[in-house]
């Protein structure tokens, strides 16, 4: 039984600094708020051939041999019995497809991080999520698997060698989206481990290192991914310009062989980006006080609406970039966007040197985002530091250590967000602990200037977007 449940997680991973040199790096800004450029995307993709691509495409180029995962699915189905429509050949994570070399295997797929249930086992495509746990090391789980692979495939075998080639890559990146916090994803430090073994131009294996990283693992939420069509930019500090179909397709440097293959992936990732278009935010499922409501409006007009939008029958966004001295919010996400040399690798690589173009912008702030379906993404910040929206909008209220249930879908109607329960430390394997480097709960005290009554009826409008 533990064989397969380690092998679950290993599935749910595929889908030189310390902290106070991080901090020491920070840079002062002469700017307050920045308009993000916008690029021409290419939207004339197949939205429903996107969808079945991420259900059941080849994009992570290598995996596990199928033979191997086929042994463990039904105690894999029973762990994660979540149900996604126009998913039945496998979990909803997990891709069966013909690697590179023609071996079946499996893999992990974008919904491993992008897809959580709302209510009961019916899982919202495009939430983060919120059940993410990597704090163990993979390295050790792939120690576990590795042996029975062995043992079931010989070494001249196309399966042996599917395996052995992702395997490299996740042995480097192993202890490097290893995290110290429950509910936040390691996926730039994956992207970084990656293409530090990858040639920049070919994106062939290189086994030494091409760059150094730092050594303390940075996270962050999952943003939503209907947010997307509405965005200028991608990424927290809205890092990633150019072209999306590129920027959205980073995690294949976890298993793809090469550029040609990056290539096919590209081009059916156009169709990804037209799904995109049409994904739209879960509506409010309870009960919304409109006199209530309808107050907010106002309210968030005038207080909010210039940073993240309007909305309704005519709806804005403005694609803002507001500097880490303005919202305040925890830096270190930010100062490592600005130190990372992984923007030297991408910017002379494949994805930037070759049509479409995409690169990599580092400016220090944080990108003002969408709020659309924002009663559904919880906890808030870009650290997952706040669990509702009430703490979000009243600092001093805001939890310095608080635990929900992690694995279970727990909603707060009044408070908007988790349920949860404060605790006096960190200490506990649910609890999340706001000291810790890179998910202080500090900044966004926007909200701090309402009256108490005020933020009730933001809040109440908030439900309706």
């Amino acid at each position: 039984m533990k064989k397969y449940l380690i092998f679950a997680i290993i599935l749910c991973f595929i889908a030189c600094n310390s902290y106070k040199d991080a901090l020491e790096t920070a840079l002062p800004t002469d700017w307050k708020v920045k308009k993000l450029p916008a690029t021409p995307q290419d939207l004339t993709g197949d939205p429903e051939a996107g969808l079945d691509y991420l259900l059941h495409g080849d994009y992570i180029g290598s995996g596990i041999p199928y033979g191997v995962f086929k042994g463990g699915e039904a105690r894999i189905r029973k762990k994660f019995p979540y149900e996604l429509e126009g998913k039945t050949d496998a979990p909803y994570f997990i891709n069966i497809f013909e690697a590179y070399n023609g071996a079946k295997v499996v893999s992990g797929n974008c919904f491993t991080c992008h897809a959580a249930p709302l209510k009961g086992n019916q899982l919202q495509v495009g939430l983060g999520n919120y059940m993410s746990d990597f704090r163990a090391n993979i390295k050790f789980a792939n120690a576990i698997v590795k042996p029975f692979v062995y043992k079931k495939y010989d070494k001249d075998t196309k399966e042996r060698e599917a395996y052995d080639f992702i395997g490299q890559y996740t042995e480097a990146i192993s202890s490097r989206i290893k995290l110290q916090q429950i509910g936040t994803n390691p996926a730039t430090r994956l992207a970084e481990a990656c293409m530090q073994h990858r040639d920049p131009v070919d994106l062939t294996y290189r086994e030494a290192p091409l760059y150094p990283v730092m050594d303390y693992n940075v996270a962050s939420d999952v943003p939503p991914l209907w947010n997307v069509k509405k965005k200028n930019t991608l990424y927290y500090t809205g890092i990633g310009r150019g072209d999306f179909s590129k920027l959205l397709m980073q995690v294949v440097v976890l298993g793809i062989p090469d550029s040609t293959y990056a290539r096919k992936v590209q081009e059916r990732f156009v169709d990804v980006l037209a799904w995109l278009q049409t994904l739209e935010a879960p509506k409010y499922p309870y009960e919304i006080d409109e006199p209530l409501a309808a107050k907010g409006a106002l309210l968030f007009e005038e207080h909010c609406s210039k940073c993240h939008g309007t909305y309704g029958e005519t709806e804005t966004y403005p694609n803002k970039l507001v500097s880490v001295n303005m919202v305040k919010t925890d830096p270190l996400y930010a100062d490592y966007a600005m130190d990372t040399k992984l923007h030297d690798w991408y910017n002379k690589s494949w994805f930037a040197t070759t049509e479409p173009k995409s690169t990599l912008v580092a400016e220090y702030g944080y990108v003002a985002p969408p709020l659309d379906g924002i009663w559904a993404t919880a906890p808030y910040l870009h650290n997952a530091s706040v669990p509702t929206l009430e703490d979000l909008l009243n600092s001093s209220q805001r939890p310095k250590y608080w635990k929900r249930k992690w694995e279970s879908y727990d909603f707060d109607e009044e408070k908007v967000g988790w349920n949860y329960e404060t605790k006096q430390s960190g200490v506990g394997k649910y609890t999340f602990d706001t000291s810790l480097a890179g998910y202080s709960n500090q900044g966004h005290y926007f909200g701090d200037t309402l009256e108490a009554n005020e933020r009730k009826a933001v809040i109440e409008y908030l439900k309706s977007l």
